[in-house]
């Protein structure tokens, strides 16, 4: 065989790789690494290529990782890299290979096993495998040499930041990158947050701290260039380069080396489709901001990359600096938005997004200003529109981004003059001209729906009525099909809780006269409800509301004292609300809980929705006549939760606007055109007293993090990384800090 190794299989007994893992100690001088590192490779570009690489030479990991403590070669690979880094920048400007071309390649080699040295071991036995020194024995340890991973990490960023983007440098700046995350990579092999770490300590301190906002800034240089891969071998050493002197002889006489024809592909074939569609670098350096970002702060010192991303600048913005911020410096926002917008995507352009919005104000200000603010939000409607298809993560990052949009009344406003024709992705309706802001309601309803009947997350659905109440006040002209949702949902609940009051007041009525009317009506609560219906509820509502307020409390008191009692403890925890059917086997007090559970949860949904209607009236009827339509056209069952004690407040000006112009409607006459009736809507709305309405607190909702997020978003991230990253892969099996299907 030679030292050629022309396939997969042969690499484990490749000469320079045995010797590499070894018995024996090589000199960071010796001439094995010329040959080593002398390979024409195309480095590989997604996870499955990295699996077949890393099944074929794990043999070779497991010795090195055995006999290194004792020989060093980690060690001295690694000064061999930090040789030949020492002039890349010099060789970038003059167009010169050899020292990018044998620095990618002792990268890349170092980068595969670091990851299989961190995913078998300790911080504290990886540290052991960076301190060897010759001395005296052949497993000597000394203090010169203790600080090589810093040493690494170090040139690592000063390459990321230092090193221009050009074709031939573009590899070794995406494997500089990658690295980076496979260092910090241990934070996968455990359960628990990682809050304390050598690797976190090396680069929130000493050398790697000064270039804290150097990094932040290139890395989202980056993402927003999202320059393209050059094509494949374009980094390959190229024997008719020019110069090189004596290295460059020794160096084109081992070209056909360690993995001449071991290609991956083979060098100069074609990319894929999915690698000429995006940037590697862009998404690897995404990923490796989100990273840095979501380290834990130290006890003497908060995280510096946080700090840079929470403060930088546009580059148009002329005041000061902060001097109590470092890290602090400025970036085109223009490019930034244009990114953003273009790649929302993705999870973690979306995470990215979020966690600009939250906390950069300075981004925040600037994305609120935009003129186009359309650009941004469609994406992120997309995004929660297609919820079926979507991360979980990713919708709920979606919506409280819409949520953080909504605290800011000009972002309220402005939404409703953006018109947008034809969008094409809403397929419930045909919407040739809508409103921005009438198609996030819509949206956000449809979200709402989805939630409650099938994710059923008790959170989710509450942020959305959030970011449609902050809304509710500003809502103008709002499309007849945006109105008509708002009403008929709320209306699809009121029915709902009256389904969940007969089931647990009257539960052994089986064909009770409320099941029976309710059976009556469509799935999708757009008709109006029957006249035996609205006879029986006239009839009936307030007996039964009566009933409501003197049991309710009791009944849910009852079953809880009866569930616990099952349950062997007063301590127990209750179960989470359900909003399917209850099966026959639950116990009776089991089921009245469950129901009672549920009745709440509606009643909160019922309450929300109220207020969102009863705040569009109070702040802006006179712009939404199609808003008052919809509320007439349902009318019937609204009238019936006048008295309810849970919503007789908010009831007031609601049916004070339906007494209004329903009695305008009467004195016009019967068989009224839509036209004629949205004109008189148009005429009461101005002739309404407004002193006659009861004034409500502004509905005003804010985003606030829980208590110790990185609960939340370091597993999420990981996910992202190990889900998304160029050419790394991670066996499944070893993964502790997230399940598979969380990820």
């Amino acid at each position: 065989m030679g030292a050629n190794s022309s396939s997969i299989s042969e690499l484990p007994e490749n000469e320079y790789l045995q010797k590499l893992s070894g018995s024996e100690p090589i000199s960071e001088n010796d001439p094995f690494w010329n040959q080593l590192l002398s390979f024409s490779f195309t480095t590989p570009t997604n996870s499955a290529d990295l699996k077949l690489l890393e099944e074929a030479t794990i043999s070779v990991c497991k010795s090195l990782v055995e006999k290194n403590p004792r020989t060093g070669n980690l060690g001295s690979l690694i000064k061999v890299f930090l040789s030949r880094t020492k002039e890349l920048k010099i060789s970038a400007e003059c167009q010169n290979h050899l020292f990018i071309w044998q620095a990618h390649n002792a990268l890349f080699i170092i980068c595969c096993l670091l990851k299989v040295f961190i995913s078998r071991m300790s911080e504290e036995e990886l540290q052991l495998h960076f301190t060897y020194e010759e001395k005296a024995g052949p497993s000597s340890y000394g203090a010169e040499c203790e600080d090589l991973i810093e040493e690494l990490l170090f040139c690592l960023i000063q390459l990321i930041v230092e090193i221009p983007l050009l074709d031939i440098t573009y590899s070794i700046s995406l494997e500089a990158v990658t690295t980076l995350i496979v260092f910090l990579s241990c934070q996968l092999f455990h359960k628990e947050i990682v809050r304390e770490s050598i690797i976190h300590r090396y680069l929130m301190h000493g050398r790697c701290l000064p270039y804290t906002s150097r990094l932040v800034k290139t890395l989202l240089y980056n993402f927003i260039r999202q320059e393209r891969s050059p094509p494949p071998g374009t980094h390959v050493f190229q024997q008719q380069t020019d110069g090189g002197g004596l290295l460059y002889g020794i160096a084109s006489g081992v070209a056909t080396g360690l993995w001449t024809v071991f290609t991956l592909g083979g060098v100069g074939s074609k990319a894929s489709a999915q690698l000429e569609q995006c940037s590697p670098l862009a998404s690897q350096s995404l990923l490796l901001l989100l990273v840095l970002a979501n380290l834990t702060d130290t006890p003497d010192t908060p995280n510096p990359y946080r700090q840079a991303i929470m403060s930088f600048k546009n580059t148009q913005d002329n005041t000061a600096f902060s001097s109590s911020n470092p890290h602090a410096f400025q970036i085109n926002f223009n490019s930034l938005y244009t990114a953003l917008c273009d790649q929302q995507k993705s999870d973690q352009a979306t995470l990215l997004l979020y966690m600009l919005l939250h906390q950069n104000s300075n981004v925040r200000t600037y994305v609120l200003a935009r003129t186009d603010i359309e650009n941004l939000v469609l994406p992120i409607l997309e995004i929660l529109y297609h919820v079926e298809e979507r991360n979980s993560h990713h919708v709920y990052m979606a919506l409280i981004i819409l949520l953080i949009l909504t605290e800011d009344d000009g972002f309220n406003r402005s939404i409703h003059e953006v018109i947008l024709k034809n969008i094409t992705w809403y397929a419930e309706r045909v919407l040739t001209e809508i409103s921005l802001g009438s198609l996030l309601i819509l949206v956000v309803i449809r979200t709402i729906q989805y939630n409650m009947t099938r994710t059923r997350d008790k959170y989710l659905h509450t942020n959305c009525l959030a970011a449609l109440a902050n809304m509710s006040a500003q809502f103008r002209s709002l499309h007849q099909y945006a109105a008509q949702r708002i009403i008929s949902y709320t209306c699809r609940h009121l029915r709902r809780y009256v389904y969940v009051l007969d089931k647990l007041y009257f539960p052994h009525s089986h064909c009770s006269t409320l099941q029976h009317c309710f059976s009556t009506l469509s799935d999708n609560g757009e008709e109006l409800l029957s006249l035996t219906c609205s006879h029986i509820l006239r009839s009936y509502a307030s007996s039964l509301f009566s009933l409501l307020s003197k049991k309710h409390n009791k009944v849910l008191e009852q079953a809880t004292q009866s569930l616990r009692g099952s349950l062997g403890s007063n301590d127990s925890p209750l179960p989470d609300y359900h909003f399917w059917e209850m099966s026959d086997c639950l116990h009776f007090s089991e089921t009245k809980l469950i129901h009672a559970q549920d009745l709440n949860v509606i009643e909160e949904v019922i309450r929300m929705m109220l207020e969102i209607i009863n705040s569009c009236l109070t702040n802006s009827l006179h712009h939404n006549p199609n808003l008052v339509y919809a509320l007439l056209y349902k009318r019937d069952l609204f009238e019936q939760f006048r008295t309810h004690p849970s919503f007789q407040d908010i009831m007031q000006n609601i049916d004070l606007v339906i007494s209004f112009f329903s009695s305008r409607l009467e004195q016009a006459g019967a068989e009224l055109s839509v036209e004629r009736v949205l004109e008189i809507i148009k005429q009461g709305a101005v002739a309404l007293p407004k002193d006659r309405l009861r004034k409500f607190p502004e509905l005003k909702f804010k985003y606030v993090e829980e208590e110790q997020p990185e609960e939340f978003f370091i597993p999420y991230v990981w996910s992202l990384v190990y889900n998304s990253a160029v050419a790394l892969y991670w066996n499944p099996r070893d993964i502790q800090l997230f399940t598979m299907d969380s990820g």
